[in-house]
């Protein structure tokens, strides 16, 4: 309980110490203790977009913004506005024209904005002739405010170090310039001096994050060989190895979760998740496999990205088979799918067998989902969140695994009971009978376990 009367007497002897005559009353105490203290928290910056329409059919320019804005918010700025010109191919000097630069401008002062996002990867060129246009806002394009995004979401260590080498990679091309006003003065000069000129502050930035990167690099390889280590462990097991990929949001870490019981972060949001999670999931007739959640893709996916998450994005590349989750309700559905498509040809994987899995079907009415099975016959409709579909999508599974797998028929002693169990595990057995020689068992084998069960065939 507080003590109001201690209060009261410590105030007035304090007030009387300093300003003498002065005292407070109890409800002036009890006002002052209940006032509302004021929060340390920044404000909420506020965003303007700027996109240019390059009459690109596949993504037109209002479900990019769209996208943007989303990107946005989720890492915590309020957008107030939208800027967008038509143009060929962007403004080399400053992305987009003069006339809309000054545009921008003056909504920037107009809307109270302090930052500016550009839709597109601005050049080291582009955004220091827009910073010096545009004085009263923070330039970041694309590129940066994904960056942002994944330093905010990476948990593990991996996830942490991935971001910090894309964000120093992108750092390194536009340190030129931040240091202008210091590019004519030289560190040391002078008597005894004219040997050789001392080092400009960008001479010195460039080797201090180039230094950094090769650092990181380090350790990342480290983490690196340990996970090339585990992926050939899986290898060595036999171990049917399922991934799953697509557009951020899609609801991979859902599906996930409703497949293998997981506890997955999921959340609505672009990049909830960065940080590759691998679950066994045992199909309905026994045989065990792997599921591996990574990172979402996007449209206009930072290329420093794709090189720095090259590690995470290996378990896509060594799956036997990879689920192209797709969110069957968002408009640009038919973009995201292609935008998935040109990530997964960069990392080397358009090779593996794919299932096109349409995620939140329950978003969709009759109509909607007839038109779908229509145009995808050989995708898997399911809803992560009530579980329709999920039956036929495991019956999928199974139909892909079993087809990279050989029908045996074999006689296994009864001594070799590890063995029978590793059939039970790794391989679908069509049939199983005892006799006193040992177990007789018809199974699907994958190309792995051959050797392991080849000697013992019937």
């Amino acid at each position: 309980m507080v003590d109001w009367q201690a209060g009261v007497a410590w105030l007035n002897s304090t007030a009387c110490a300093r300003c003498p005559g002065q005292h407070f009353s109890m409800n002036q105490v009890i006002t002052i203790v209940h006032e509302p203290m004021h929060t340390t928290e920044e404000p909420q910056e506020r965003a303007l977009l700027v996109g240019i329409e390059r009459g690109d059919t596949i993504w037109p320019l209002e479900q990019s913004l769209a996208e943007l804005e989303r990107l946005a918010s989720t890492a915590g700025a309020e957008v107030v506005g939208f800027v967008s010109q038509r143009l060929k191919a962007p403004n080399t000097r400053t992305f987009i024209g003069k006339g809309k630069v000054e545009e921008v401008a003056l909504a920037v002062r107009a809307l109270k904005a302090d930052l500016v996002v550009f839709d597109d990867e601005l050049t080291p060129t582009q955004q220091s002739n827009l910073e010096k246009e545009i004085k009263d806002a923070k330039i970041i394009d694309r590129t940066a405010l994904i960056l942002d995004i994944f330093a905010l979401h990476a948990v593990s260590r991996e996830g942490r170090l991935q971001v910090r080498l894309a964000q120093n990679e992108y750092l390194l091309p536009r340190l030129r310039g931040m240091w202008a006003h210091l590019a004519s003065n030289r560190m040391g000069g002078g008597v005894g001096s004219r040997f050789g000129e001392g080092e400009s502050q960008l001479e010195v930035d460039r080797r201090m994050v180039r230094k950094r990167i090769g650092h990181i690099r380090s350790e990342l390889k480290k983490l690196q060989e340990e996970r090339s280590t585990q992926r050939k462990a899986r290898l060595d097991s036999g171990i049917y190895k399922v991934a799953l990929a697509g557009y951020t949001n899609a609801g991979k870490s859902s599906l996930l979760n409703n497949l293998t019981a997981a506890d997955v972060l999921s959340y609505d949001k672009l990049f909830a998740t960065l940080d590759s999670t691998t679950r066994k999931l045992v199909l309905p007739e026994g045989r065990e496999l792997t599921l591996t959640d990574t990172v979402g893709f996007i449209q206009k996916l930072p290329h420093t990205l794709v090189e720095a998450f090259k590690s995470t994005l290996d378990e896509i590349a060594n799956a036997d088979l990879i689920l192209h989750i797709i969110d069957s309700s968002a408009p640009q559905r038919d973009a995201q799918m292609k935008a998935v498509i040109e990530v997964l040809e960069q990392i080397g994987a358009q090779a593996i067998p794919q299932l096109l899995v349409f995620n939140k079907r329950d978003l969709l009415d009759a109509d909607e989902q007839e038109t779908l099975a229509l145009c995808f016959p050989d995708g898997v409709a399911v809803s992560a969140q009530t579980g329709e579909g999920i039956a036929e999508l495991l019956a999928r599974i199974d139909e892909a695994a079993s087809a990279t797998s050989k029908t045996l028929t074999v006689l296994i002693p009864f001594v070799q009971g590890a063995l029978v169990q590793l059939a039970h595990e790794r391989c679908s057995i069509v049939s199983e009978s005892f006799t006193e020689d040992g177990t007789t068992l018809s199974l699907r084998v994958p190309a792995a376990l051959l050797s392991r069960f080849k000697q013992y065939a019937v």
